[in-house]
């Protein structure tokens, strides 16, 4: 893995977390416990921060990134992310809201200022548009995405199902290590 400092802030890694080796962190980023992030990935909190809740993961390719803070928006939009979050692989995070327990389907994409609530499935390939909110307990889909229906009661099992097989692979390749 590989950390780099910037402005005083370097990456801080709770307990049980695993970064693949990379991975690439930068700046302002707090990952909790059991968080764990895969190959590939690329996190910048450098012009805000970044903060990755318990048990989330985030999957190969991914990029996180921030917007610095500016005069039409005075804080800028830090990426935060909340508890057992799924990242599908290459999705694209910028300087958004993730509520818990939602999927982020492979490849796409939050822009600034969007807010996701808890409990929400993000299609693959779709693109949430700045500023916008996703309802909780939707399936989102589409460029740009629209709500296409409720989740099912399996749908949102799953949602800490995923986070939960996460923690499980991340711990095995812990053990490996030791």
């Amino acid at each position: 893995m590989t950390t780099k400092a910037f402005k005083q802030h370097s990456p801080v890694l709770g307990e049980r977390c695993y970064v693949e080796e990379s991975a690439v962190l930068y700046g302002d980023i707090e990952l909790a416990e059991d968080a764990n992030v895969w190959p590939l990935v690329a996190a910048r909190g450098d012009v805000n921060y970044i903060r990755i809740g318990k048990r989330s993961n985030i999957q190969d390719g991914s990029v996180l990134h921030v917007t610095r803070k500016h005069d039409a928006q005075p804080d800028g939009f830090p990426l935060l992310i909340g508890d057992d979050v799924t990242v599908g692989h290459k999705a694209l995070l910028h300087g958004c809201q993730i509520g818990d327990r939602v999927l982020v389907g492979m490849g796409a994409i939050v822009l600034d200022g969007a807010v996701v609530e808890h409990d929400v499935m993000i299609g693959a390939g779709s693109l949430v548009p700045p500023g916008k909110r996703l309802e909780s307990g939707f399936l989102y889909i589409g460029s740009p995405v629209k709500q296409a229906r409720p989740l099912k009661p399996a749908e949102l099992a799953f949602l800490t199902e995923s986070a939960q097989n996460y923690v499980k692979l991340k711990d095995a390749y812990l053990a490996q290590q030791d």
